[in-house]
């Protein structure tokens, strides 16, 4: 079975693809829609999130409150069209263009070491053209789970071995290392450890042999360690770690962000004070507040029931998840959908984490509910994925 396993006799591609997409004895039918769902309310209650955050901040929205509410939903709408291409095009026919995808995104995120590379938030990981800002590091989190799948499953999943030998894994991390050095270059550690997470996951679904997962832990361990001794990392990021430490080492400087963003969750109590009446949030307190720290709207202004909303629903996303790895038949589906599941998982952690003072401060988004277009387009293109090893499984699995 293809990719295009759905096409309709006598039709041309892109109608037989669209006939496929909408029959509703194929593949509406075989949707994950609690996935759709879910994501499409994270996305949504992101966008009030977003505009709460940014209606009175004439600094950053030109003067119109709306601002960037249109762009988030903008940036949705583009990311639920990519999600429609992905599920067409099928995860087994974009296995095919793995290379190109890989080095397209190889080569973006080598742009940002070069002079066209923006510095955004005192994190030199942006291209800006022409008014628009684009990360690639979020589409490397993409690459590196296609790129990673394709090399541990084509072997597997073509009956020549039951499960990645060792030059297969070697070759596979070799593929991984080179984007984690260029973003080391940036520095952009919160997106390396997000790396770190998804590669880890990898190994873990595809039966790898687990001194390798023993082995890359080590190996991060001493990488740290070399990383803090050779002062790679920027002032700024080690002022957060040190933030992070010890909360009462500069409360007005450092630790200011993590100290208001607990300040504003704590406020919220069990039902929050009002969507667009959270005293933080209107009072301007807590800087970024529509990218990092994003959750700290909705623990002041929807307390505790609206926090844990946002919680339940990205656990939702992760259990389906799980369940469509373990269901896929070939080791390939169950490999993307497994790193998927790292991705989110660990970067919903680590940014909520963030606002309550339980992990360190690192600019990862919010998965879905953040602000940004590259974040909205790149996780939509995994819940395409997600849908793809889903509907293109047999009927009886």
């Amino acid at each position: 079975m293809t990719g295009h396993s759905f096409s309709v006799s006598g039709y041309g591609p892109a109608r037989a693809g669209w006939t496929r997409l909408f029959a509703r004895d194929s593949l509406a039918r075989r949707l994950d829609w609690p996935i759709l769902l879910a994501a499409l309310a994270l996305s949504l209650l992101g966008s009030l999130l977003v505009f709460s955050a940014t209606r009175n901040r004439t600094e950053i929205n030109q003067g119109d409150p709306y601002y960037f509410l249109v762009r988030h939903l903008m940036n949705l709408g583009i990311g639920f069209a990519l999600m429609i291409g992905t599920i067409w095009l099928g995860h087994r026919a974009l296995r095919n263009a793995v290379p190109i995808l890989y080095g397209l995104s190889v080569l973006l995120a080598l742009v940002v070491l070069t002079p066209l590379g923006a510095t955004i938030n005192g994190q030199r990981n942006w291209i800006v053209i022409g008014g628009f800002s684009i990360q690639p590091a979020e589409f490397l989190k993409v690459a590196i789970i296609l790129g990673m799948a394709m090399m541990l499953a084509t072997r597997v999943d073509a009956g020549d071995k039951t499960y990645p030998d060792h030059r297969t894994v070697a070759q596979s991390l070799g593929l991984a290392a080179v984007p984690c050095m260029i973003l080391l270059l940036m520095p952009d550690l919160g997106s390396v450890l997000a790396m770190v997470a998804i590669i880890l996951g990898i190994l873990l679904a595809s039966g790898a042999s687990n001194r390798w997962v023993f082995g890359l832990l080590t190996v991060g361990v001493i990488g740290c360690v070399a990383i803090w001794q050779l002062h790679i990392l920027d002032q700024y990021q080690i002022n957060r770690f040190a933030a992070f430490a010890n909360p009462n080492l500069d409360p007005a400087g450092v630790g200011y962000n993590t100290n208001q963003a607990r300040i504003a969750i704590g406020s919220g109590g069990l039902a929050g004070q009002g969507l667009f009446h959270g005293s933080q949030t209107t009072g301007q307190f807590v800087p970024e507040q529509q990218t990092d720290f994003v959750f700290t709207v909705a623990g002041e202004e929807l307390g505790f029931l609206g926090a844990g909303l946002i919680i339940a629903l990205v656990g939702l996303i992760l259990w389906r998840a799980c369940r469509i790895a373990r269901d896929s038949t070939e080791l390939y589906g169950t490999v993307v959908a497994a790193g998927i599941v790292a991705w989110f998982a660990f970067q919903s952690f680590e940014n909520i984490g963030m606002t309550l003072g339980i992990m360190p401060v690192t600019g990862l988004p919010l998965p879905f509910v953040s602000y940004g277009g590259s974040s909205m387009f790149a996780v939509w293109v995994a819940v395409g994925l997600l849908q793809s090893i889903k509907v293109q499984r047999p009927m009886s699995a």
